[in-house]
């Protein structure tokens, strides 16, 4: 995920290292932030701290496949290996959908903010393509979300 990139492009990639291509691309909702911690569309505050609702920076290893009540009912755990987000699993920072995020871009609109708490959310469609591909994984599969420039 590279948060750097406006909130109405495509920012979050699967990337496929044999062809050095992204395999899925999408949008991804960032964290609206709490008190002290809010962001707005063009400027992102990033958090470790619990409900801080900001979205974290850094290396994660995607966990567990769960229920969940949004999007199409599953997430995955997303588990901190730096101390920027070493506080996601109990954060319950996870990667899941929401039927709200669009299944395209909306530049030169920016993603309305709300449907994140932290979370990176994708759209439906694109949390499917997401799901059927880590179901098929047997190694640690690594979600990186990071500021570039």
């Amino acid at each position: 995920i590279d948060f750097a990139r406006h909130s109405g492009k495509d920012r979050f990639f699967v990337w496929n290292f044999k062809t050095q291509s992204p395999q899925i691309k999408s949008i991804v909702a960032h964290g609206y932030g709490n008190v002290g911690f809010e962001s707005d569309n063009q400027n992102i505050v990033f958090s470790n701290q619990p409900n801080s609702y900001a979205s974290s920076l850094g290396k994660y290893r995607v966990g567990i496949r769960a229920p969940s009540k949004w999007g199409i009912g599953i997430h995955y755990n997303l588990h901190g290996l730096e101390a920027s987000n070493s506080n996601a699993f109990k954060r319950y920072i996870v990667l899941h959908s929401f039927k709200m995020i669009p299944n395209e871009e909306t530049y030169p609109n920016y993603l309305p903010l709300g449907f994140s708490q932290g979370c990176p959310v994708v759209d439906d469609d694109t949390m499917r393509k997401v799901d059927k591909l880590l179901q098929t994984k047997k190694k640690p599969v690594l979600l990186w979300a990071y500021y570039g420039e």
